[in-house]
């Protein structure tokens, strides 16, 4: 197998009345696999050259492709490159989370084009929708007019029951409550006049780990991301799969074992928010790991430990997904300095050495590549790939 290319992502169709099939197919594939020419296209969809390059033709013509250089071989004339054009289509990509909501601005080739960040203790819905509409009015005011024509719509990502904080302290969950009777997508829609998806904010970034890092690279992975509390996706046959009610890859709820022998989740035993904790008892501002990277390194006092309870955990839960689907590899990002993300891989993978594997193929424990900007850029792909790529209900398979 040729690795990080799709060969059949769902077979084309060359008979009339199936063009936008044979569309997203052939985007899909470009998106994936990079600029290629139309005869590879052709082999790889199993489509006819006269029906790629019809197709190819039709899209370049409307802005989504366009060429690249010419490719000299030994012999014959250059072959040239179709790709995909990065002014052809943009999308905004909100990230709502318990410590900063992140609003992006992302071009078909997964560039971000613009961002703004609003930072709070504690998320107050009328200021994060105040900051959507205001930030959205003044991105798209400064874009050239053709470009603004060109915006699929926002991607919302947010945690599974965002008033559901898991520290169950009264005082937050008391804010918190005004979040459970609002329709994240209703209200959005209201603010900026424009298409609405939403998706759970851990799934949203192991699709952008998928769309654009390191998710290309393997056909079956878990995937990990640390924030304030820990999340997980599933990616299958090169599919995000997000299950029946879009809760797949809940990873954070994966059971754990608590110091004094107490039930409890993983989400309580390997999140930022227990490094909050630590800093909260010493009387630190734990915001700082938030807004200043450096702290990380200068707090190593109390990061350190965190992270040898983090990687332990990390190491039980990845052989324990394991257990259920025979994951190629483990993925693991966050909101945190890459340093400090290497660092918890390479913990992870001398943890995962120390277990007990019976019956089970130990997967490969792998650095993401994203990073905390993760959740929102995947919030941002969605509405591109409902408007121009195949959807994971097709099939993604190599």
């Amino acid at each position: 197998m040729e690795d990080g290319l799709i060969r059949s992502i769902s077979t084309g169709l060359s008979q009339k009345g199936v063009r936008d099939h044979n569309e997203r197919l052939l985007l899909s594939l470009l998106q994936r696999n990079g600029p290629m020419p139309g005869s590879d296209l052709s082999r790889l969809a199993e489509l006819s050259p006269p029906t790629v390059s019809s197709i190819l033709r039709r899209l370049k013509g409307e802005g989504i492709l366009e060429t690249g250089d010419p490719v000299r071989g030994k012999v014959g004339k250059p072959s040239i490159p179709m790709k995909l054009a990065s002014d052809g289509a943009f999308s905004f990509g909100l990230k709502i989370g318990r410590r900063s909501t992140d609003l992006v601005l992302l071009d078909l080739n997964g560039n971000l084009r613009e961002e703004r960040q609003l930072t709070y203790p504690v998320p107050v819905p009328d200021d994060i929708f105040d900051f959507l509409e205001v930030s959205v009015r003044d991105i798209i005011d400064d874009m050239e007019t053709a470009h603004a024509e060109r915006i699929c719509g926002l991607g919302i990502a947010a945690p599974f029951e965002l008033w559901n904080w898991p520290d169950r302290s009264l005082d937050m969950s008391a804010a918190l409550s005004p979040w459970e009777g609002i329709d994240l997508k209703e209200e959005a829609q209201s603010r900026v006049s424009l298409p609405v998806l939403l998706l759970n904010d851990a799934t949203a970034a192991c699709q952008a780990e998928h769309t654009y890092g390191r998710g290309k690279e393997f056909r079956d992975y878990a995937y990990f991301f640390i924030g304030a509390f820990i999340g997980g996706g599933v990616v299958l046959n090169n599919s995000v799969f997000e299950g029946r009610q879009g809760n797949a890859g809940a990873l954070g709820s994966l059971r754990s074992i608590g110091p004094n022998g107490e039930s409890m989740q993983l989400v309580d035993m390997a999140s930022i928010h227990q490094l909050e904790l630590r800093l909260r008892e010493v009387d630190l501002d734990p915001q700082q790991l938030w807004s200043d990277p450096d702290s990380w390194h200068t707090l190593s006092r109390y990061v350190d430990p965190w992270l040898g309870q983090t990687a332990q955990e990390l190491a039980k839960a990845a052989l324990s997904t394991c257990s259920v689907i025979d994951f190629e590899a483990i993925l693991i990002d966050g909101a945190f300095p890459t340093s400090v993300r290497d660092d918890l891989v390479n913990r992870v993978r001398r943890y995962v050495v120390t277990q007990d594997t019976r019956g089970l193929i130990q997967p490969r424990i792998e650095s993401g590549s994203i990073g905390g900007k993760a959740r929102a850029i995947g919030a941002a792909t969605r509405p591109i790939g409902a408007q121009f790529m195949m959807q994971a209900s097709v099939g993604m398979t190599v």
